[in-house]
């Protein structure tokens, strides 16, 4: 199983603020030419459904997922429930951070084709955290990728979405 990580430091917003922006994925196509749709299915206040279509290579990568909200621990869970995946899942996590607060970002997945993943899993890796990283600094006009200078630098290369902040 591939896992991918990334925090990014958001100045100036308050860590509630945050998690309610970074909770809103139907806002994510306008975030990322890479997200296609995401159509949510509101369950409850603290629960949803969510279908994703995500552009990866050649094609187009689709599933649902249940996303669950914790809003006082300020962590969002999400599971796929179907798709292209074998298995995937992750959180989000917000924690306050001097001025502002840090989104950490984590979901490990897995393809379920062994002979393939040497070649998919990294590239796979490698767009997960570039779309994540992008949909955050798109909500948050003080936001930058911390800890991985090769994903900063992927990130501040690419311009800011016109659907953003």
């Amino acid at each position: 199983m591939r896992s991918a990580h990334l925090t990014v430091r958001v100045d100036d917003i308050d860590p509630g603020t945050a998690f309610d922006r970074i909770k809103d994925f139907s806002r994510y196509p306008e975030l990322s030419d890479v997200v296609r749709s995401v159509t949510v299915h509101e369950v409850t206040d603290d629960e949803e459904s969510s279908d994703w279509e995500v552009y990866f290579r050649n094609g187009i990568l689709t599933w649902s997922e249940a996303d669950r909200f914790d809003r006082d621990a300020l962590r969002i869970s999400f599971s796929q429930l179907d798709g292209d995946f074998a298995d995937f899942s992750g959180t989000w996590q917000i924690t306050p951070d001097a001025d502002g607060c840090l989104v950490a970002f984590t979901a490990e997945f897995d393809f379920g084709i062994p002979s393939l993943a040497g070649i998919l899993d990294p590239v796979a890796e490698r767009v997960l955290k570039e779309t994540i990283a992008r949909v955050v600094v798109s909500l948050f006009e003080t936001a930058a990728v911390v800890g991985d200078d090769t994903l900063a630098r992927a990130v501040a290369a690419a311009p800011v979405a016109a659907g953003g902040r």
